[in-house]
């Protein structure tokens, strides 16, 4: 279960947001450009700090201005996929998968396993031993939704998560998110 109240300013940017999600929900937030969807991502992922506010994820609480808390992402158990991938460009396919496991504490066999079978689910085990510069953009998005999800998140973010995929593989990968 996810209970957020974020309150963020950036430049002419104040964004208020109280938002709820029951597990398994899915949540999509609308707007134009410049509204401040991707600074939500970002403030309920930690990598933005809120100017008021609270986040809980499964009664736990991961940031909490007024009693002063804040749990940094790496330990906050989401799942983010930006719009821009940001794979590691000396990283293999499979290792970019593996990288959320391992930096979560997972042995290294088991953490290849998991990103082994991510890039199957996502139709991409073909490419386990490419870099990401070889990638069109919609393997590339692919690659990094399975590294998203490979960490086994409590809740996922996703900003424009099937933007770069064709009709075909926009299908394939709603199916994997379900």
């Amino acid at each position: 279960m996810l209970r957020a109240s974020v309150r963020v300013s950036l430049g002419d940017l104040v964004l208020d947001v109280e938002l709820t999600a029951a597990p398994s929900q899915t949540v999509a937030v609308l707007g134009r450009n410049g509204a401040g969807k991707t600074t939500l991502l970002r403030a309920l992922a930690g990598l933005q700090p809120l100017e008021a506010g609270r986040v809980d994820l499964d009664a736990r609480t991961l940031e909490d201005v007024a009693r002063g808390v804040w749990l940094p992402p790496e330990r906050r158990s989401i799942g983010v996929l930006f719009q821009h991938y940001l794979l590691f460009p000396h990283l293999s396919v499979l290792d970019n998968v593996a990288y959320g496991p391992r930096a979560r504490g997972v042995p290294g066999a088991l953490a290849l396993h998991t990103a082994s079978t991510w890039l199957h689910r996502m139709g991409l085990a073909a490419l386990a031993t490419a870099r990401p510069a070889t990638l069109s953009g919609g393997e590339a998005q692919r690659v990094a939704l399975a590294r998203a999800l490979a960490t086994d998140p409590h809740l996922l973010l996703l900003d424009e998560p099937l933007a770069a995929l064709d009709v075909t593989t926009r299908a394939e990968v709603r199916r994997e998110l379900r």
